[in-house]
């Protein structure tokens, strides 16, 4: 039987150990912006996307290790996204992963600019990863850059931001949520896919996979938000109703969220089918996205 609690842990340790050493020193100069880079990356989390990334190139049969560089680079890219949207002119919360977040810690200047060494930085560590054949050279930054610009996450948290005590709607809800949230999770599967060497069909399955996987993501966090506490998630809990943020129990309530991230759930496992590797882990991460506490 597989047991996704130690895949996550190792896993997360060898994704832990590897941010440790690939980030800039805390004294490189300037020192402050890499203590807050440094602080933010190393606060902890789930590190599913990374974990996402390497489990998909197993899935097509390929080698972690070959994955390793572009999952780091998701994490960091994923970083970024979180200190710009706990800033004042975003969403002004003041807790992340149970710590104060950056702005709080290091001033609001200087959490921009962590955010937007972070993002740079992805793309440095993304550029260093060659996909093996027939994928050409750039495929893997290029997957990244879609996921991760006006069209993807960022479009994204511009919705989010502009529909805000607005009428809840299920075709806004569904594009936010796609965008802010599923683009990154997709494009971590894909990647660990192109590093891991699948085929054309293999890394479609992917793509579908990742697209389920991470509206079923993002609809469990609105589950949680509704339902759980500030010390269970580390950050404040009821902000998105008190906000009048577009969320999928707002639209639908909570008995249909529930549903719906079962369902989209057992449909990102049924897409795993034509993967030839160990499809284990991603199926068990699924699970894990839809059943959490936090």
């Amino acid at each position: 039987m597989f047991d996704l609690q130690q895949y996550l842990k190792e896993k997360t340790a060898l994704v832990n150990k590897a941010l440790e050493r690939s980030l800039p020193a805390a004294d490189a100069r300037p020192a402050i912006l890499h203590r807050a880079m440094r602080y933010s990356v190393l606060a902890g989390g789930k590190r599913l996307r990374p974990i996402l990334c390497l489990a998909a190139a197993e899935a097509v049969g390929g080698n972690v290790k070959n994955a390793l560089t572009s999952a780091l680079a998701l994490e960091i890219l994923h970083s970024y996204t979180l200190i710009h949207d706990d800033l004042p002119c975003m969403d002004d919360d003041v807790l992340r992963r149970g710590k104060p977040t950056s702005h709080v810690m290091f001033g609001e200047a200087n959490a921009l600019l962590a955010g937007d060494a972070l993002l740079t930085l992805a793309f440095e560590w993304i550029a260093k990863t060659i996909p093996p054949p027939p994928y050409k050279p750039n495929q893997i930054i290029l997957e990244l850059a879609k996921a991760a610009g006006s069209m993807g996450v960022i479009g994204g948290q511009v919705e989010d931001l502009a529909f805000e005590r607005k009428k809840p709607d299920a075709a806004t809800v569904n594009y936010i949520h796609m965008h802010k949230t599923a683009c990154l999770i997709t494009a971590a599967a894909r990647i660990g896919g192109i590093c891991g060497g699948a085929g054309r069909g293999e890394l479609k399955a992917l793509g579908k996979y990742g697209e389920k996987a991470g509206l079923a993501f993002q609809i469990t966090d609105d589950i949680l938000n509704e339902t759980s506490t500030r010390k269970k998630m580390g950050k404040a809990a009821g902000s998105d109703r008190a906000r009048g943020k577009m969320t999928y129990v707002a639209v639908h309530g909570l008995e249909k969220s529930r549903q719906a991230a079962l369902r989209l759930a057992g449909e990102a496992v049924r897409a795993l089918q034509p993967l030839k590797g160990d499809k284990q882990a991603l199926a068990a991460l699924v699970d894990f996205i839809v059943t959490r506490k936090l």
